[in-house]
């Protein structure tokens, strides 16, 4: 277990660059702005919003390597574009290179999402596997949390604190790479491509007193069961795609990356100092890292559905009480102390389940293309959400914004209670099976 915990923890670093590099620009924001004096609009779409759109890319087509190079070798080339992404953005004098670079940097983000969940969750035991692939959101929030301090540490270095605010993500990219050259391949992924005894040999590894030739033989009967040529928006596999569509659409339109973004900026428009807006930033990533371990100590205990519905409650809660202290003016503390419950309902909920319950849901040769497609509706929406966030706030107000996400969380709790399976404990393989015999009966029923 300690092995498989090692190497957990090493793919799961590509979430702590994805959190990283996500939050660093909003210290960066005003002062971009401001140097470049560009439109709110331009801002936000293109300074602010390239690295997602680089994001979208990213997912959309991280699929391909995953599946064709292998779980481990795209981990490594991500690690390589957030070292580059970060030195370059760093250098540029000018607002259109620098968005190339954080595109770049985006590319990675969105293979990560795809890569590290993949490769974790065919690694893990069935009882483990919540907790081992939910490090990776541990870590995607321990990166929030790094990137607000550095930014709060940083805000007065030089002449230009933007520049060592986005350029320091190369030491951390740099120690990740290292870190990946060291893990096995994963053994599902080497079976898909007939590669039986290395396979052997890492499952072996995994757990020494398992019958490997059982085992190999039981993940094989899975792959045979998924006929070549088959793809994710075949019938059979409705179901697992409508979940994949649904739970990312929902993570989006919690207002969770227009938060992170923003989060300044948004605590500056409640009425607190520039300072004291970078500081309470800092306790957003507090609260989100603490909440963020309790789901994942819970996740494998309570299961999947239970920590979503807990987080769908603290979601309309929060959401409501934020769109209320911006229509009535309450001011002073109220935004943050309503936007740390929201980042808690959000790290025991959404955070810790996405892309656990992602990785689960597909067969094992459809595993890197469903979760292609449930991280491209997350990042297409998590592009155009926060691009729109300075114009939606100069021009109809924070309130309206934040009683939006609060409705569409009502929403998310109804998907929650008649539609979310629970995946806990299960096997993939089992899964696999499940989720497309479901699919199945409803065909036949109807």
């Amino acid at each position: 277990m300690n092995k498989i915990l090692t190497w957990s923890i090493s793919a799961a670093l590509a979430g702590f660059l994805f959190g990283f590099d996500t939050v660093v620009i909003s210290g960066a924001d005003k002062q971009l702005q401001e140097l470049w004096n560009t439109s709110d609009a331009f801002h936000g779409s293109v300074v602010m919003a390239m690295a997602l759109w680089g994001t979208v890319v990213g997912a959309i087509f991280g699929g391909i390597p995953t599946n064709k190079f292998g779980r481990k070798n795209t981990l490594l080339v991500i690690g390589i574009l957030y070292f580059v992404s970060a030195l370059g953005s760093a250098l540029v004098d000018d607002p259109i290179t620098f968005a190339v670079f954080r595109f770049i940097g985006g590319l990675g983000v969105g293979a990560s999402t795809i890569a590290a969940p993949a490769y974790v969750s065919e690694i893990a035991p069935a009882n483990q596997r919540g907790k081992l692939v939910s490090l990776y959101q541990f870590n995607i929030v321990l990166g929030i949390l790094i990137a607000f301090l550095s930014n709060y540490l940083l805000r007065n270095t030089g002449t230009e604190p933007w520049r060592w605010m986005v350029g320091v993500e190369a030491i951390p990219a740099l120690i990740y790479c290292v870190f990946v050259l060291f893990i096995p391949r994963s053994p599902r992924w080497l079976i898909s491509k007939g590669r039986m005894e290395e396979a052997k040999k890492v499952l072996q590894l995994i757990n020494p007193g398992i019958d490997v030739t059982t085992k190999v033989a039981e993940i094989k009967h899975q792959d045979d069961i998924e006929e070549t040529g088959e793809h994710i928006f075949m019938k059979k596999y409705r179901f697992p795609l409508i979940l994949a569509f649904l739970i990312a659409f929902f993570n989006q339109l919690s207002g969770i990356n227009a938060f992170l973004y923003y989060a300044p900026r948004i605590f500056e428009s409640a009425g607190l100092g520039a300072s004291t807006a970078l500081l309470s930033s800092i306790g957003i990533g507090v609260v989100n890292l603490l909440f963020t371990l309790l789901g994942v100590f819970l996740i494998d205990r309570l299961g999947r559905k239970q920590l979503m519905l807990y987080g769908s409650i603290g979601y309309i809660i929060s959401l409501s009480l934020v769109a209320a202290a911006f229509f009535l003016n309450w001011g002073g503390l109220w935004v943050p102390v309503f936007l740390f419950l929201f980042i808690a309902s959000h790290a025991i909920g959404q955070g810790a389940v996405i892309w656990v319950f992602i990785s689960e849901i597909f067969p094992n040769r459809l595993r890197a293309s469903g979760q292609a497609f449930g991280s491209s509706t997350h990042w297409v929406l998590a592009a155009i959400i926060p691009s729109s966030i300075p114009f939606l706030f100069s021009t109809i107000g924070p309130g309206f914004v934040f009683a939006f996400f609060a409705f569409m969380m009502v929403l998310q709790l109804l998907f929650v209670l008649f539609m979310m399976p629970e995946t806990k404990g299960k096997s993939l393989e089992e899964l696999a099976e499940e989720l497309s015999f479901k699919e199945q009966i409803s065909t036949t029923t109807n």
